[in-house]
């Protein structure tokens, strides 16, 4: 009995010691947590960014990460010893006032075997310039954390093999790549937490936009709101003092564009929505714009009994015959148990110019998508104008939620949406639309004041109070 309480008081001891001088075990402990926070750390993928305004807590994840790893102690990922990581900033000076403090405010001295200087003393390292860290590791070994700033050049980012590299605001572009070489071989990590400051850069295409279609990449966007330690009263006296440009940035950590985006108000938080299985009942449509050199777009939607618009399923692949994107969109139509007509096919909306016979053919892309079981309706509204004002009208944010709502896995839909911009006229540039066509070739289809369906059956109301019982639970 006296051991068992022994060790209890033992417990007892090291819980107070932690609560007064280990920062690291306070981290999202408690009442106030930040939930994107635990987001980015639970995600799996190798390439992840927050996109922050200044104070959102952004930096705070950066650093707490790269020590998990360094200490072995990350709890959402396989630890290991001997781990050998970057921390990039833009400058040494920066280093030392931003990355490098915040590395010191998590990382317990006891946990330090040793430390290289760049410049200035190790007794008194928040005011020198750190080169290296080596950490002691849960496992056994000795982990290092190296500090690395932009203004170096890319020459000094050579060489070494890594687990991880974290970037500290955002990097030129010929260094990011060299630092994805350093963690090739060790299938490291790479993150990344930025206020987007310097426009559409390389960061926009290759992250937000995911132009490589990587599996691995993965974002996030961090605001003052989300961050449960900035007091209201600050942030409404800060806000007052931001041009609606600056809040953008400053605030929101939203990319600044150098020309005007056709679609503003898309934004993923609100408008891709955590897929389920929607009733039959909601199958809508199915609607193809056919290219024939560009890629063939097809998406399929559903609505529900108050008019909201579902994008469910998506189909987007280029280089491919009618017979192959046929046989696709039959396959699709299976997994999801699609409606069929009388005829036993597959109806769906297309472009108007799927009329005209190829020079290949004898043929319509109309006709031949008949024989192949897809009874395509040519007769949609093409006007662009007309189009767009009616996928502004579903975008269109109210009560935090809109009209259309589409599935994380139509990812081409998302990434047009997120890229489309106002040409140098009154006319969108002309250039990655194709499901942003077919999305308005339906649309148009829809009643212009998006009035709610006929008055619900009883069944109806039941399935619905069913199905929102359910989402809710999820949720949870």
């Amino acid at each position: 009995m006296r051991e068992v309480i022994e060790r209890i008081l033992e417990i007892e001891k090291e819980q107070a010691f932690r609560l007064k001088g280990d920062n690291l075990s306070r981290y999202n402990v408690g009442e106030k947590v930040h939930l994107k926070q635990l987001e980015f750390h639970k995600c799996p993928k190798k390439n992840r960014w927050v996109f922050g305004g200044n104070r959102s807590g952004k930096t705070e994840c950066g650093a707490v990460e790269a020590i998990y790893m360094a200490r072995g102690i990350h709890p959402y990922r396989q630890n290991k010893d001997n781990v050998f990581g970057w921390v990039v900033s833009l400058s040494q000076q920066v280093q030392r006032d931003v990355a490098q403090a915040k590395i010191l405010h998590y990382l317990q001295p006891s946990w330090i075997e040793d430390v290289t200087m760049q410049s200035g003393k190790k007794d008194s390292l928040k005011y020198g310039v750190i080169d290296q860290i080596r950490i002691k590791n849960v496992f056994g070994g000795t982990s290092v954390i190296g500090f690395k700033s932009c203004d170096q050049g890319r020459e000094k980012f050579q060489g070494s093999s890594l687990d991880f590299v974290w970037f500290d605001e955002e990097p030129p572009k010929d260094i990011y790549d060299e630092c994805r070489m350093r963690v090739l071989d060790k299938k490291g990590d790479i993150f990344g937490t930025m206020t987007p400051l310097k426009g559409l850069t390389f960061v926009y295409d290759e992250i937000y936009l995911n132009s490589g279609d990587s599996d691995e990449v993965w974002y996030e966007f961090m605001e003052w709101a989300d961050n449960p330690y900035l007091d209201g009263e600050e942030v409404d006296a800060l806000t007052k003092t931001l041009t609606s440009e600056q809040l953008e940035s400053r605030r929101y950590g939203r990319f600044k564009h150098s020309s005007g985006l056709v679609y503003p108000e898309f934004d993923e938080n609100v408008h891709v929505v955590k897929p389920f299985n929607p009733p039959v009942e909601w199958q809508d449509a199915i609607s193809i714009d056919p290219g024939l050199n560009n890629p063939l777009s097809a998406h399929w939607y559903c609505v529900d009994y108050d008019g909201n618009v579902y994008v469910v399923a998506e189909h987007y692949e280029a280089g491919k015959d009618l017979s192959y994107h046929a046989q696709k969109i039959k396959e699709i139509c299976n997994s999801l148990g699609w409606k069929k007509d009388f005829g036993g096919n597959i109806s769906a909306y297309i472009d108007s110019a799927a009329n005209q016979k190829t020079l290949a053919s004898t043929k319509s892309v109309t006709e031949l998508f008949y024989e192949l079981g897809i009874n395509v309706n040519p007769k949609v509204n093409k006007d662009t104008f007309s189009g767009i004002q009616r996928v502004k009208q579903y975008l269109k944010v109210e009560n935090g939620q809109s009209k259309l709502r589409i599935f994380p896995w139509c990812v081409n839909l998302i990434r047009e949406l997120k890229s489309y911009r106002w040409g140098n006229g009154e006319s969108p540039v002309k250039k990655d639309d194709h499901s942003l066509d077919e999305l308005r070739y339906y649309l148009m289809t829809k009643p212009e004041n998006l009035a709610p369906k006929k008055e619900k059956t009883a069944v109806q109301k039941d399935k619905e109070k069913l199905f929102k019982k359910i989402m809710n639970e999820r949720k949870k």
